[in-house]
Order: structure tokens, then sequence, then C-alpha cells
């Protein structure tokens, strides 16, 4: 089935499942480029002998296309292949505050980093603060400056609709007639615009704890 989806997504319009994508209106591939295998699933009873049956049939056709495992490799080798590993994080303030030095003794060697799933949550996020966005501005410094084992990072979740909020927070809020972004939309945007090019080494010679 896997196999069958990926033809789907970027067989041409003459193989089988592409004929089927291009009949429904879109005959040029998607450029599929990642594939994860399973979502949070890692250490469960079957999942790493499921996980190498997946890697396997994918890797042999479709060799391009990089593979993440649910698996963490920021802190020990991975005991598997993958071009990448997946990193979720959903915590208060002070613990991500703390977390910007994930990955500053990862190994430069293996499987990158993608941080997929992070933000705060719970009491101190409420439906969006500034308190929150200032603690994922801090762990995001902590990815750049390692950005040569981080390959990508992407906040969850994105959008909810205001009438129907089952998680908080989330970055865009909308309803029928508009909508607006909490403080974490607003820091990643900032944080797009001036990615940072230099890391400045700083001394504090103060009470300062390092925490929020």
């Amino acid at each position: 089935d896997v196999l069958d989806s990926l033809e789907f997504a970027r067989g041409s319009a003459n193989s089988t499942w592409g004929s089927v994508r291009a009949a429904m209106g879109h005959p040029e591939p998607f450029p599929v480029k990642y594939v994860a295998i399973g979502n949070e699933d890692c250490g469960k009873k079957y999942y790493l002998g499921n996980y190498l049956k997946f890697y396997n049939a994918i890797r042999e056709s479709y060799p391009d296309i990089q593979m993440i495992s649910n698996c963490d490799g920021s802190s020990k080798p991975l005991d598997h292949p993958a071009d990448l590993y997946d990193f979720h994080v959903y915590t208060d303030s002070k613990t991500l505050f703390n977390m910007k030095g994930t990955f500053d003794k990862t190994s430069r060697t293996g499987p990158k980093a993608f941080v997929s799933e992070y933000a705060v949550w719970r009491t101190d996020a409420g439906r969006g603060s500034l308190l929150g966005s200032l603690a994922e501005a801090a762990f995001l410094t902590g990815l750049e400056k390692n950005s040569d084992i981080v390959q990508m990072a992407s906040y969850a979740p994105l959008f909810v609709n205001d009438n129907d909020q089952t998680w908080n927070p989330d970055a865009i809020v909308f309803n029928s007639w508009q909508q607006y972004g909490t403080p974490s939309y607003w820091m990643q945007k900032f944080f797009r615009e001036s990615s940072g090019a230099m890391i400045h080494p700083i001394t504090i010679s103060s009470s300062y704890s390092g925490s929020l």
C-alpha cells in the first residue's frame, strides 16, 4: 500500500497509480522527498521490525527518498538505518528554555534531526502567551546553533478553529470570518525574517539563574 501511495504521488502519468493521479487532474508528479515511518511509535513491540520492512521496501524503489525514524537519536546512536530522526517536545516554558542546548553534544555523524513538533503548552501557555513564545525562541536559537545536525523544525499544531479548540495553544486561530496569530506565530515569523548568521559568545555576570 505504501509503495502504491508513493507511485500515486511520484509515478509518471503512465504508471498504474500515477495514471490515477493524472486522471484526477494532476499529471505532474508531486515532489515527495521525505517519508516518516510511524508517529511516536519508538519502543513499541513491533515498531523496529515493521520499520525495517518499510525502510527496505521504500529504499529499494525510491532510493532518493529520505526516511525518518520515530526514535530519538539526539543522545545516543540509533540501532537502525535512517536519514533523519524525529524529535518531539511539548513542555512548560522553563523546561523548553533550558532545552536550548539539547543538540550541543549530539554526534555529528549519522542521521540528522527533524524537530517536527515543539511547543510550550498547558498551564503557562494558555491560548498563546509571550512567556511561551520566549521559551520557544530560546529553544530555536539552540536549533540554529546546531543547524549542522538539525535539518528541519516545525511548530505544532499550526491551525485551530476557534469554535472547536481541542488543543492549546496553536500558532494560528481562525473562525469563519477572521484569524489571528498567537505570540508563537509571530515569534516564528521574526525568526524567518531575521535568520541568525553569526553566533556571538556572551558572558553573564549576575545572579541570573539561566532559566525563565
